[in-house]
């Protein structure tokens, strides 16, 4: 289709009838009506939406609904991919300019641009900024501009990106045509620094809850973390999609064996890797059921996959920003999903040493160290996780109990733990504060090790006096007491732990000291299980009788997307194959009314899925 020429209002198509007729969506989900009706009026504003929320129809809308082509900035190949396959199988003539295409093809979309052929048109933020780009959008008709992942823009996001600088130069060069910023995590300062780059200073900000009540959340002292993810992909998530993040290369790619070697399908995913291989290990979990993909950070930002069912972090991110993107990639179809975390005290001084050893400035640090001991007090809380993760993004929540996270399926204990406190805080002092956490432990627990003779620590006060309390005790009373800020692990020392000022009152024991440990005989059910809290997206009502059609779906949606070199969900999400299943439309109008089968999709598929219906109650 192509862009409707400008009109008087009263002609200008109603935003409902062409989210329906173009994207066969029955309804608009939370804010999506009032920002699509504010940015097709001509409005600037800033919106901050979960993964899965809806945040790219929030674009799509206005730019069909308004005269000219809507620019999409983009920084990834594979998101501007994936999002034109599918614009185009919806009918919207959409298009991206990037590295990957020739000087022919580029040239052809830039001629489709000048001739108002395009509804869309993606672009990566380096070329936009370029001399030849500029020019060329200064000779087109933009309906609008709409800057994805906008937290790429500020230095204190958890993914500055320096080529999103220069997109202020949007404002300056087009301050007539709207401006719409679009992210999934910022925090306050991050929002701020967003409105200022983009010039939308008293731009309204639409921010929608951020909460992902399908999403169940759990975090697990890390033991043996490569025995715990394959326990929790083989018990939980057999056949299933996810995603795993490590924090570096070679653990991605001993991680990435080690699942394979146990017979669960995975890839290794790093910036390391040849680039044609990045690219086939990408294409292959994006167009495949069922495939594990182990990645740095590098991976993920803009996937569309809607089916990955779980995320597994094996390192501790920087901090929760990037905690709650990498584990929104999960159940983005509003189906239940699990973001699961292994951690240990390893993590805290790795990351802190990372901060303390990189080339930011002082401020750049404390903010840098603020956002890890956020996220370490999210991973130690005896609280709902859930809660305590919504209102670090400003959200207020009502009850403490959401049923859907380790904390609240299986709360932990609590107990007393002055005592333990002030035994370690004095070991620690009474050793020097130049050792850390496994030359304390052999000292608290009375262990005549080599190092404990060297130094003479086994004629000093503290040896032994912490026998009650066995080693993995003794790591989560050291792992805890340092995400309160009573201790501070010393990178500068070889991680020696060292006491802060705040350990005084622990000392003189003015300062109360509860402690979580593992509530025993528990475990959290299977993450299968329909969160208690509901989905974010409407699910149809199957039988057990639909799964011989659902499977005929998938089958036949999988021999389609590989005809059309297209991921299976941009041909039919599995929410409308369930749909269809529950439903088994008759006719074509029958068809039509499920929701995801828009004007387009029935025009090239209906025949066949009615057929398909008709095979199936033979």
């Amino acid at each position: 289709m192509s862009a409707p020429a400008t009109r008087d209002r009263d002609d200008t198509p109603d935003a409902l009838s062409v989210l329906n007729s173009v994207f066969g969506l029955p309804a608009f989900r939370g804010a999506q009506e009032q920002i699509v009706r504010h940015v097709t009026d001509g409005g600037n504003c800033l919106v901050l939406m979960p993964t899965g929320g809806g945040k790219s129809m929030c674009y799509q809308l206005p730019s069909l609904l308004r005269e000219g082509c809507g620019i999409v900035v983009s920084p990834l190949i594979a998101l501007m991919r994936d999002q034109v396959a599918g614009l185009l199988e919806a009918g919207v003539n959409a298009a991206a300019l990037n590295s990957t295409l020739s000087f022919n093809e580029a040239s052809e979309v830039e001629r489709r641009l000048l001739a108002g052929d395009l509804d869309l048109l993606y672009v990566a933020p380096e070329r936009l900024l370029t001399p030849r780009c500029l020019a060329l959008l200064g000779q087109a008709k933009i309906a609008l501009f709409a800057i994805d992942e906008a937290h790429c823009v500020s230095q204190w996001g958890h993914d500055f990106r320096p080529e999103y600088i220069g997109l202020s130069v949007i404002a300056e060069r087009f301050p007539d045509v709207p401006r719409i910023a679009l992210t999934a995590t910022a925090d306050e300062m991050t929002r701020k620094e967003i409105v200022a780059r983009l010039g939308l200073a008293g731009a309204p900000s639409f921010v929608a809850s951020f909460d992902r009540p399908n999403i169940r959340y759990e975090i697990v002292e890390k033991q043996n973390a490569p025995a715990q993810l394959k326990a929790l992909i083989s018990e939980r998530h057999a056949g299933d999609a996810g995603i795993v993040y490590c924090l570096s290369r070679a653990k991605v790619e001993d991680t990435a064996a080690a699942l394979t070697k146990a017979g669960i399908p995975a890839l290794p995913y790093h910036a390391g890797l040849d680039s044609s291989v990045r690219a086939r290990n990408q294409d292959r979990f994006i167009n495949e059921d069922g495939v594990v993909i182990v990645a740095t950070i590098a991976f993920g930002m803009g996937i569309d996959k809607p089916d990955v069912r779980f995320v597994a972090h094996l390192d501790l991110p920087k901090s929760i920003e990037a905690y709650y993107q990498e584990t929104g990639r999960a159940g983005r179809d509003g189906k239940p999903s699990s973001a699961w975390m292994a951690y240990g005290l390893s993590d805290i001084v790795q990351q802190r040493r990372m901060i303390d050893e990189s080339t930011g400035s002082d401020a750049f640090k404390r903010v840098s160290i603020g956002k890890l001991d956020a996220l370490v007090a999210l991973a130690e809380t005896a609280g709902c996780r859930r809660n305590r993760l919504l209102g670090y993004f400003g959200e207020e929540v009502t009850g403490n109990n959401c049923g859907n996270c380790d904390n609240c399926l299986s709360p932990p204990q609590l107990r007393d733990g002055k005592v333990a406190a002030q035994k370690l805080l004095s070991c620690a002092y009474r050793t020097g504060q130049r050792f850390g956490a496994m030359h304390l432990i052999d000292v608290l627990i009375g262990r005549l090790t080599e190092k404990v003779t060297q130094f003479g620590h086994d004629k000093l006060s503290v040896f032994g006096i912490g026998r009650e309390l066995n080693e993995k005790q003794w790591r989560a009373v050291i792992r805890q007491l340092v995400a309160m800020g009573h201790l501070r692990a010393d990178s500068e020392a070889f991680n020696a732990l060292k006491l802060t000022e705040s350990a005084r009152g622990v000392l003189k024991g003015e300062t109360e000291i509860m402690l979580r440990e593992a509530a025993p005989g528990t475990r959290v059910r299977a993450s299968r299980d329909k969160s208690r809290r509901g989905d974010l997206a409407p699910r149809a009502e199957t039988k057990p009788g639909d799964a011989p059609l659902q499977a005929a779906l998938r089958a036949w949606r999988s021999e389609i997307a590989r005809q059309r070199n297209v991921p299976a969900y941009v041909v039919l999400h599995d929410s409308t194959i369930d749909g269809i299943a529950a439903a088994r439309p008759a006719t074509l109008n029958e068809l039509r009314n499920i929701p995801g089968i828009g004007d387009k999709k029935l025009e090239h598929y209906g025949d066949e899925l009615i057929a398909l219906v008709r095979t199936a109650e033979t």
